[in-house]
């Protein structure tokens, strides 16, 4: 998906140049009218998703988050962040600096008291773990822990707390540094509970799947982000243990054989019920 010239016009930028391609979209590195720099995210034919909203909580929460330029139907021009992501020094070794500058991005995204209105519900989120069948292939262990997340999930959903619309996929690899220092990007704009903005962070950064499978590792992030972020530690590792079974149903097509997660959301309910 090269940018067009009319699209180049339209956000007034030039010397597009590729710097990641994903199944969403292209990101092209342009520069604006003032020689300053820029991403400019160009989505293909299945459009923005479930990022659609995530621009619009960017730029209502400000602070640590890319700053939003514009958006239109098809792309959006975001500020440039040009350092290392916090997966990048999670992976060199800097585990835990990441983990305490992830929660200062955290609670930065949430100084701000963004409007509710519009945002898509958590509730809806999780419809495809409710529905998830488990194959005659799948073990035990699988479907008990299957079973025992859609309980959990329900039970989270069902009594939530400090309802706020949140970024929805804050992770190591979604807040990179920049001028102004590390910002958050790609979200997805949800409203639900607050605990639940990191979860997903338990099972990041990518490319360390021993690293996010270690329990000494697990409840250093709980005890760390819990005392931070103000949230209830087992309230937060619960949510945790949600969202990796989320996942695993987003990746099944609804109906559960054998994932590479399987054995972390083993984990990660053991940390919960312990």
């Amino acid at each position: 998906m090269i940018p067009a010239p009319d699209l180049l016009a339209e956000f007034d930028v030039s010397a597009p140049e590729l710097v990641e391609e994903t199944a969403l979209a292209c990101v092209w590195k342009v520069r604006r009218a003032d020689g300053s720099p820029a991403a400019l995210k160009l989505y293909g034919s299945r459009g923005m998703r479930n990022e659609a909203e995530g621009f619009r909580f960017l730029a209502a929460a400000g602070g640590p988050s890319a700053k939003v330029y514009l958006v239109t139907a098809t792309a959006a021009l975001l500020e440039w962040l040009g350092g290392p992501s916090l997966g990048d020094l999670s992976r060199a070794g800097r585990d835990a600096e990441a983990a305490a500058e992830l929660v200062r991005v955290a609670n930065g995204l949430h100084a701000n008291q963004v409007p509710a209105a519009g945002y898509p519900r958590l509730e809806g989120w999780f419809k495809e773990l409710f529905s998830l069948s488990v194959s005659a292939s799948a073990c035990d262990a699988a479907r008990r822990n299957i079973a025992s997340s859609q309980t959990l999930a329900h039970r989270l959903l069902a009594d939530p707390r400090e309802v706020r619309p949140l970024h929805g996929d804050l992770h190591h690899d979604n807040i990179r540094q920049g001028e102004r220092g590390y910002c958050a990007f790609d979200a997805k704009g949800v409203l639900g509970e607050r605990t639940y903005e990191l979860a997903n962070a338990f099972r990041n950064p990518r490319g360390g799947p021993d690293l996010v499978r270690e329990p000494e590792r697990i409840a250093f992030l709980a005890t760390l982000w819990a005392q931070e972020f103000q949230v209830e530690q087992r309230r937060l590792l619960q949510w945790a243990a949600a969202k990796c079974a989320l996942s695993i149903a987003w990746r099944s097509g609804g109906r559960l054989g054998n994932d590479p997660e399987l054995d972390l959301l083993d984990t990660l309910l053991a940390a919960a019920e312990g």
